[in-house]
């Protein structure tokens, strides 16, 4: 690993009030080109450092670039992508290693956290929102209303459920076709990111996609998401706006994996755009047809997908309601 012109440490800004109340921290560019967050939390210090909003109660914890390797190249990743496998690491194998061993007992030392995220294709923001409470292996949570309620708050009525479920899908079948076992997609722990991390250790959190990457109206987005929780949690002496109405919930409920360099989609898809049963998805190399299962949406849909690696999600509406 090179580290002569890798940054050597990390900007966060921390604020106590004097008063006691729960802890948030909110992240930007966990993905190094998705600057939205990065730019409403400058915003948001300029006001705490200018005296136009206080911090009545409560810790603020702002970490407006997660990874400074990634936002210096301008990319979404360093060595590796930050949101998987995240958890400390005794030996660091890469920069991302690294920002994990400071950035971990972070998120431990929080109650709630709000990271803020784009996408790369054009279309509306979205949540994306943990399980509902559970003492299951996968994911157990105590914290389901708490984090539906702020996700009721922060603005986008889009919301996603179902990624640890449908991930773990994912490697089962991986699994089953006989995968190389150093493939780190075998690996259900590869689906964790900062919110399920956060989630492991206590917390709860939303992870906000606040629209596509250039998208001037983005960084508004995240702004108002950020306002939002910090009047909702009481950090902050000001009234959270009403609660959103008319939600689409979505499931994640299946992954399908890019198998070879030739496998192709019938159209350039972006994330949500509908689907209806037996509609032509892709082609494998081979000419096999990848048709839609089920009415549903396409999600996460990457052309560039490495072979063996997630090409595509399939979500159908969610009975699950966010108030």
């Amino acid at each position: 690993m090179n580290t002569a012109t890798q940054p050597s440490s990390l900007r966060i800004h921390q604020y106590a009030g004097l008063t006691p109340g729960p802890s948030l921290i909110v992240l930007g560019a966990v993905h190094g080109n998705e600057v939205c967050g990065t730019r409403a939390i400058a915003r948001l210090i300029a006001e705490l450092d200018g005296g136009s909003l206080a911090l009545a109660r409560g810790q603020l914890t702002l970490a407006p670039i997660v990874n400074p390797l990634a936002y210096q190249r301008e990319q979404r990743q360093g060595d590796r992508n930050l949101n998987r496998n995240l958890r400390p690491v005794a030996q660091p194998q890469d920069f991302e290693d690294r920002i994990a061993n400071v950035l971990c007992p972070l998120l431990a030392a929080h109650d709630v956290l709000l990271d803020l995220h784009s996408f790369h294709t054009a279309g509306q923001p979205f949540a994306m929102i943990g399980p509902e409470d559970n003492a299951g292996d996968l994911e157990p949570f105590v914290h389901g209303e708490r984090e539906a309620r702020l996700v009721a708050h922060l603005g986008p009525r889009r919301v996603v459920e179902g990624w640890m479920e449908t991930y773990a899908r994912g490697v089962s079948r991986r699994r089953q076709a006989g995968k190389p076992l150093a493939t780190p997609l075998l690996d259900v722990h590869y689906g964790v990111g900062t919110t399920e991390y956060m989630r492991q250790c206590g917390g709860y959190g939303v992870t906000l996609e606040c629209g596509q990457h250039d998208d001037p109206a983005a960084p508004a987005v995240a702004y108002r998401a950020i306002r939002q929780t910090l009047a909702l949690l009481g950090l902050i002496d000001a009234p959270a706006e009403a609660p959103g109405a008319d939600f689409q919930v979505l499931k994640l409920v299946d992954v399908i994996d890019r198998e070879d360099e030739a496998d192709t989609f019938a159209q350039p898809w972006s994330s949500f755009d509908l689907l209806k049963a037996g509609q032509l998805i892709g082609h494998r190399r081979d000419g096999a047809e990848i048709t839609a299962p089920f009415n549903g949406h396409i999600v996460f849909p990457n052309p560039n997908a490495l072979p063996g690696g997630e090409w595509f999600y399939l979500a159908r509406p969610s009975g699950r309601a966010v108030m």
